[in-house]
């Protein structure tokens, strides 16, 4: 729960919150009618994209910096699984200068996904949800033999009929990564590690890196992962 977080009575100038935005938001709003904004108002600001990218903060910086039309409080909430490089330094300086009576609320799959420095701009809250589905598809990924591993990732990498509103499949995939990271750490004790299992370690870290990088390859990222996992742990 987010309530803990918020406070009414000093609420912080900009929150960035790691999870799921469908769960997040309506908890978001929620504060935001206590703060005396109703969704409808004009006041009341949520840009919803997949890739938040440099012409976006340009313009969420334009629309910071205008006065509220009833001289209250102005909230942003930015929801995006992506934020472009240029976009995070476009932002830096409007998140390290608070503006008077004015909130924003970042909704992120993956904070560490964003630099440090825009992150410490931030009072930060960290995803420590639910995860049970998404932990089981990765134990059931992993005890798969490796041929149903590879036609799994076929159908996992779909792509959604609106890429806005559901996951995009690079945060798809960075969140299956690091399921897949933590059920092997569960199931891999100490005394069990080997070579086998180290790379598959190393395979997850590199393909995490670069599915951050514009163009990488989900699929292919995917399958290396999936045949350096050893199919018996």
């Amino acid at each position: 729960m987010l309530k803990e977080h918020f406070d009414k009575e000093n609420p912080h100038h900009a929150y960035l919150i790691e999870g799921n935005r469908e769960d997040i938001l309506p908890q978001v709003l929620e504060f935001t009618e206590i703060l005396g904004l109703q969704k409808n108002s004009p006041d009341l600001c949520h840009i919803l994209m997949d890739n938040f990218k440099i012409d976006d903060a340009f313009a969420l910086k334009k629309m910071s910096g205008e006065m509220s039309t009833t001289d209250g409080k102005k909230v942003f909430i930015v929801s995006a699984n992506q934020f472009s490089p240029d976009a995070q330094n476009t932002m830096l300086k409007m998140f390290e200068e608070p503006i008077f009576n004015t909130h924003f609320f970042m909704i992120v799959p993956d904070i560490d996904a964003l630099f440090k420095t825009l992150i410490s701009r931030f009072y930060v809250i960290k995803n420590e949800g639910n995860n049970e589905i998404e932990i089981k598809l990765a134990e059931k990924f992993i005890a798969m033999p490796m041929q149903l591993r590879i036609n799994y990732i076929k159908e996992f990498l779909v792509e959604p009929e609106d890429e806005i509103v559901e996951d995009s499949i690079r945060s798809k995939t960075l969140k299956f990564l690091n399921m897949l990271e933590l059920v092997l750490h569960k199931k891999v004790s100490k005394t069990q590690f080997n070579k086998n299992i180290t790379q598959a370690f190393e395979q997850i870290l590199l393909a995490r890196k670069f599915i951050r990088q514009p163009g990488s390859a989900s699929k292919t990222l995917l399958e290396s992962v999936a045949l350096s996992i050893p199919e018996k742990i």
